[in-house]
This record gives C-alpha cells, structure tokens and sequence, in this order.
C-alpha cells in the first residue's frame, strides 16, 4: 500500500501581525528552496492568470507573503468582518498536476480556532516524490520549519503511521522525523538507530531511521510507539489545552 506523507509544524495560540507571519515566511520559503529543486517556485489562486501556468507566481518577500496572507484573513458568513483572533491562511502550490501544496496557519491566538501550522503534502509524482521522501531532505524541511516559524513540534511522517500511532486529539505527533522545541522538556536518551541532532538553539530533531518508515511494516511503528512512549514517560508528548484569552 502506497501511504500517504507529509511534515507540518504546529504552534499553539501565539498573536502575530501579517508582516510578522509574513517575515517569517519569507525565511522558511528561502530556506525550503536549498531543500529540493521543485521548491523554488510556488503558485497562488487569483482570476486571470496564464493557463500555461499552475497559478499566479508567488515571490517570496516580505510585501507580497504580507498581502497574500491578509488577503487570508478568517471572516464571518454574515457580514465578511475579519475575525481577528483565527490569525491568517494561505495555500500554495508548484505544479499545475501531481503539485507539492503548502497550507500555512498562522498569527492566530483563539483558544477555540485550530492550531497555527506549516503543512507540506508532497507531490504524488516520480521519481521527484522518492527524491523529496528522504531523510536528508525531509530532515532539511523540518529545519526550515522550525527555525522560521519556531513551532512547539513538528513531524514528517505518513498518515497512515499518525493513524496508529496517536493516541490524544493534543499531543505532540511522532513519526519517522519529529522536531521538539526546547520549550516543550528535555529529550531522554533513546534507543538505536535514533539520532538526535540540535536545530540552532531553538529545539532537537529526532531521525527515527535513515530510510523511509511505514505503516505497514509492524516493526516501524513498534518502534515508533516505543519512542513515543519514552517521550510521554519524560513529558514531552502531552499538549496543554490553550490558555484563555482577553
């Protein structure tokens, strides 16, 4: 069975301007550019663009990433007035079939709104899709997202793992690759082949093998549960419901 991959970043309710979201946006598309050559272009939804072309072209700076997302503002059904606490959202995407998508989350500081994230599905197409699902590149991606959106976690992993390995609605998701912040405790020893290797001074990236783990081999996701457990054990698996805000 083919599954299905992807890494996000998750942060929890954290009130930031457009321009802020949008500076850090503009360093996590820099940085995701060194990752793989299909990074370096992405597209945007608009009437009127080219049809030889996947969408209107985004350039990642600062002025245009602040325009897109306050164009994404959340609003209401009734009256369109912008609901300031669900932050912005933004989707692109690099092809016109079979694209990478980005669906970016941020600024919002609603307990009751969903957490702000940095998702990337990857293309579905070879052999650019085994290119992008390596460790050294998805390794790469993690890093981006941690140094540009300083997440409390964050995850490449496939959705089927998730499925089996997750057990609350809030807790920090465990997979092939996980990042944890500094903020979130101390990471215990754990045992071979996982490497932990230091992102900055802002977290530690988890390499839970060097080749691709999958759902369907019952000693990945063994292992995996067995590290998820030894995090829980060192409380850093269990998320804090948001606290309330004015």
């Amino acid at each position: 069975m083919k599954e299905d991959y992807y890494a996000g970043a998750y942060w929890g309710p954290r009130k930031e301007t457009a321009l802020e979201c949008a500076r850090r946006a503009e360093l996590f598309f820099h940085m995701l550019a060194r990752c793989d050559p299909s990074f370096t272009q992405w597209y945007r939804a608009g009437r009127g663009f080219p049809r030889e072309l996947p969408g209107w072209p985004v350039r990642p700076d600062v002025k245009e990433l602040e325009k897109l997302l306050l164009h994404g503002r959340h609003r209401t059904d009734v009256d369109k007035e912008v609901i300031e606490d669900l932050g912005f959202s933004q989707m692109m995407w690099n092809a016109k079939k079979e694209a990478t998508d980005i669906h970016l989350s941020c600024g919002g500081y609603s307990q009751w709104g969903g957490p702000n994230s940095c998702l990337l599905n990857p293309t579905k197409e070879s052999p650019i899709r085994e290119r992008i699902l390596r460790t050294p590149v998805l390794a790469e991606v993690l890093t981006s997202m941690a140094t540009a959106w300083d997440p409390d976690f964050a995850t490449a992993t496939s959705i089927e793992m998730g499925h089996l390995i997750k057990k609350q609605k809030r807790e920090v998701r465990v997979g092939w690759l996980t990042y944890l912040s500094r903020r979130m405790g101390k990471v215990p020893p754990l045992p071979a082949p996982v490497r932990i290797e230091p992102v900055g001074a802002l977290g530690w990236l988890l390499i839970l093998s060097p080749e691709p783990m999958t759902a369907s081999n019952p000693e990945h996701v063994a292992f995996t549960a067995r590290v998820r457990e030894l995090l829980d054990r060192a409380g850093l698996i269990e998320r804090p419901e948001p606290e309330p805000t004015s």
